[in-house]
């Protein structure tokens, strides 16, 4: 994956006015794979009740369905299930909505094609809303 976004980092730095049309082809079963990797095991469960160990039972299945339903334009992103959390106020409640495990994994991995076309586009003291954020660098030749 690293690979893939350093060349889509230097075509990004290289042509600053270009419109990328399709980036799609970069996402493949094993961009999938590292992107479940990057994804929290511990987060709360979704509207399916699917687990991130669900999800690893047949994990070869499981990445090959969403690559294909990803690719063909097939997938839908499943409803998320809203939970009400409370405020720091302790009398008001706030709602946030969790997407199911597999929606997340396919989420990270759109968020890691994307992430190196806009990175260069950041000053180097730009941190906001990028926790721990790293540039990530073209290849060099």
């Amino acid at each position: 994956m690293y690979t893939k976004q350093g060349r889509i980092a230097a075509l990004a730095e290289r042509f600053p006015q270009r419109a990328f049309t399709s980036l799609a082809h970069y996402i493949d079963a094993q961009w999938l794979k590292t992107a479940t990797l990057m994804t929290r095991r511990d987060g709360a469960v979704g509207i399916d009740g699917q687990t991130a160990d669900d999800f690893a039972r047949d994990f070869e299945a499981n990445i090959q369905r969403l690559l294909e339903a990803a690719k063909s334009g097939r997938y839908k992103a499943p409803p998320v299930r809203r939970v009400h959390i409370p405020k720091g106020d302790g009398r008001s409640t706030r709602p946030i909505g969790i997407p199911t495990f597999e929606d997340k994994v396919l989420q990270r991995a759109v968020v890691a094609l994307l992430e190196p076309l806009y990175e260069h586009d950041f000053l180097a003291c730009s941190y906001g809303f990028r926790p721990g954020a790293r540039r990530i660098r073209p290849l060099r030749r």
